[in-house]
């Protein structure tokens, strides 16, 4: 793809990050609209997890297959295809007469959300192309976040209140039709010159890997944990895990490429993107609750209650990309981390909801912590793999946000049902969120354990070696395991 002018790669980098708004928007605003929704739908504790479960679950699930197809395709094309989707999905979401209809129209939406956020990373990478050039075009993407969680929270609560919660669904659709017309007024084509083949088994395998455990995960307050239905899907769980590593090793082109994992910041990068958000996840759930059914707070009050956490989370995540380009991800990481364990401790062990100041500081907190993580993530993800692999590299990191998303979503949510019962009664939270701040902050340190180990020299010495053998293309017969063998 030609080098464009700098007008135009901000252009591309602006139509890149709406698609980001709305998919993650959808989120945000969402989780303000629970209770209101709850009580429309007749919906539990476990209801209120699968209408974002659904929608996190479908998009990790297709992530990858998303930037494999538009490496093959074209990005702008599938790009255009997700935004289709993604904006009739809204639509549907906003006329569902019930709990399982929204379920399955959030699957819709996540089904076109796939398409989004991989490609769109990809697009960015193959527009910028100088390192330093890229690290703060990646800063601006994850600010990006930020502003959705600092204008969701507001802009969920005065819909639901003006209107109900059916319209939280109606702010994707302008965004998404002005996006589609820049896409294809100013987005370049792209696609990689040896784009891998299609992998069937593998996606199939992620899809019940990840169904499975979140479905072990959420529903099991209800079933018992020991129950054979939570036991059995476990056990599915796992036995795809271990059929996907086994499959994919053997793979010439697999839908997942374990030579990444060779590189130890790429390893890292996945590991502190599941942490950090689970550990999001986790805290917009319980915040929600607490905030609508324990102090009594409208969806509006409730939403500027979190102000201050999804404000700093939009001034540090461009901070962030800055420090990444001039210094490096170590640094974000560490302070990321800190950010992010104070305010789990100050919930889990000091009791913070229960005084309005530190409150606050808690937000505060978690807010710089999480705005700093983000980019660090992304940049370690796609830097120094080859450009021909960007959307799968970038999905891979893309999949890991959603994996942690829901499965901080399933277990915080587990965590209250277990500890309040389903209706999550008032006299019983604070004390049933204990142990859901704790798991907070036990992501807070993996963050922080993790981005210090994989940051050092070792770890960048693994990430040449890696990005050698990803040079030198498919990996021989002989570097596979004994016994293996090539599948097309």
């Amino acid at each position: 793809m030609p080098e464009l002018p700098h007008r135009r790669r901000m252009l591309v980098l602006a139509i890149c990050c709406m698609s980001l708004l709305i998919v993650s928007l959808d989120n945000t605003v969402l989780n303000v609209a629970l209770p209101s929704l709850r009580a429309d739908l007749h919906a539990s504790v476990s209801g209120m997890q699968w209408t974002i479960d659904a929608y996190t679950l479908v998009l990790a699930s297709l992530l990858m297959l998303a930037g494999s197809t538009a490496d093959r395709l074209g990005r702008r094309r599938v790009f255009q295809a997700g935004l289709v989707v993604f904006t009739l999905g809204s639509l549907l979401c906003s006329l569902a007469p019930s709990l399982p209809w929204l379920v399955a129209f959030r699957m819709v939406q996540a089904v076109g959300g796939s398409m989004l956020n991989p490609v769109a990373m990809s697009i960015i990478t193959n527009t910028f192309t100088e390192p330093r050039e890229r690290a703060r075009a990646i800063g601006v993407w994850g600010g990006v976040v930020g502003l959705s969680m600092a204008a969701g929270p507001v802009v969920g609560g005065l819909l639901v209140e003006a209107v109900d919660w059916r319209a939280i669904f109606w702010i994707n659709i302008p965004i998404g039709l002005l996006a589609l017309f820049l896409t294809m007024r100013y987005v370049p084509h792209s696609r990689a010159p040896h784009p891998r083949r299609p992998d069937p088994v593998g996606q199939l395998l992620v899809i019940v890997l990840l169904g499975s455990l979140t479905y072990a995960i959420i529903e099991a307050p209800d079933a018992g944990w020991g129950s054979p239905l939570i036991l059995g899907c476990t056990a599915l769980a796992v036995l795809s895990l271990v059929a996907l590593i086994g499959y994919e090793r053997r793979r010439t082109e697999p839908l997942i490429e374990l030579r990444f994992f060779r590189s130890a910041p790429f390893s890292g990068a996945t590991v502190i993107a599941v942490s950090a958000f689970a550990a999001l996840g986790g805290f917009l759930f319980v915040n929600t609750l607490y905030l609508q059914d324990v102090r009594g707070l409208s969806a509006l009050h409730a939403g500027l209650y979190m102000l201050p956490m999804a404000a700093m989370t939009l001034v540090f995540a461009p901070l962030s990309g800055r420090l990444v380009g001039a210094r490096g991800p170590r640094l974000p990481l560490l302070l990321a981390g800190t950010g992010m364990v104070i305010s789990g401790v100050l919930f889990a062990g000091f009791e913070a909801e229960a005084s309005t100041p530190l409150l606050f500081t808690g937000y505060v907190l978690f807010g710089i912590g999480f705005g700093l993580v983000n980019a660090p993530i992304t940049n370690t993800a796609v830097s120094g793999m080859p450009r021909a692999q960007a959307g799968v590299a970038a999905a891979v990191a893309s999949t890991s946000r959603q994996v942690g998303q829901s499965l901080g979503v399933a277990v915080i949510g587990a965590v209250l049902a277990s500890g309040a019962g389903a209706a999550a009664a008032t006299d019983r939270f604070a004390e049933a969120s204990r142990p859901a701040w704790w798991i907070i902050t036990g992501c807070g340190v993996v963050v922080f354990a993790v981005g210090a180990l994989t940051s050092g020299r070792w770890a960048r010495e693994t990430a040449r070696r890696a990005a050698r053998r990803l040079d030198d293309g498919p990996a021989p017969v002989g570097d596979r395991p004994a016994g293996s063998r090539q599948t097309s």
